[in-house]
């Protein structure tokens, strides 16, 4: 998923506590849904929770192999179209889904909570570093690179999960990925997010073998958390 919101280094979340609201719905696709079907049904159903028509949606899922262009998308970052690409009208820039990448589509109405843009991708940020941790995996948040980043297996800082994200009046769309056990050659045919001098890396080459259940499990376990984040705005330093 492309990262449309640059967010600053390592800082604390917003700590808080609260429970999941049963209004939100929580789907998780066990099949591949190719990018185009998932976006269409995304840009649906924001527009509708906007008008009040329909709930909020958190869905997990993964595509077949798709490239997808955010709004900064620059021509020459597409190095090698081997897949489809598609134009996600989110921010960002190229980015890379495939199968073993597990992605999550977030659909909240901020008008319900702190209307804070940097806010709720700091929180989206720190959902998926806590999420990793309890895999026993460290990563953060790094200066001018947006993602979440880690140490490789050559020790070297590399890109883990995409964060990409964009809000209509005010109803959020798009989320982040994460890099389970995809074959991470497929990312050599783009420039991921414009961003040439780091790698990517998954949880499988650190050595973790988790499955899609197992990430979702994990995820939704620390939603009440992520959901209290948004309750407030976030500090000046920590968004």
């Amino acid at each position: 998923m492309g990262d449309g919101t640059c967010s600053p280094a390592r800082t604390a979340p917003c700590a808080s506590n609260m429970s999941a609201p049963d209004t939100i719905e929580i789907r998780r696709s066990d099949q591949q849904v190719p990018y185009r079907t998932a976006l269409d049904e995304m840009t649906g159903r924001n527009a509708a929770i906007a008008e009040g028509t329909a709930g909020e949606l958190i869905w997990l899922l993964e595509h077949p192999p798709v490239y997808t262009a955010g709004t900064s998308a620059a021509p020459e970052e597409l190095l090698d179209p081997r897949f489809e690409v598609v134009e996600a009208g989110r921010g960002g820039r190229y980015t890379y889904h495939g199968p073993g990448q597990r992605i999550g589509y977030v659909l909240l109405d901020l008008r319900t909570r702190a209307r804070d843009v940097r806010g709720f991708v700091h929180a989206l940020e720190g959902w998926v570093i806590d999420t990793l941790a309890g895999f026993g995996v460290e990563s953060w948040r790094s200066q001018g690179r947006v993602g979440i980043w880690t140490r490789g297996a050559d020790g070297r800082e590399a890109k883990i999960g995409a964060i990409g994200v964009r809000i209509r009046r005010w109803v959020t769309m798009h989320g982040f990925s994460v890099n389970l056990s995809p074959d991470l050659s497929h990312f050599s045919g783009i420039v991921p997010c414009g961003i040439e001098e780091f790698g990517v890396t998954s949880l499988a080459a650190l050595g973790h073998d988790v499955s899609p259940a197992e990430w979702d499990e994990a995820m939704l376990a620390q939603l009440p958390t992520f959901l209290a984040r948004l309750a407030t705005p976030c500090p000046p330093e920590a968004a």
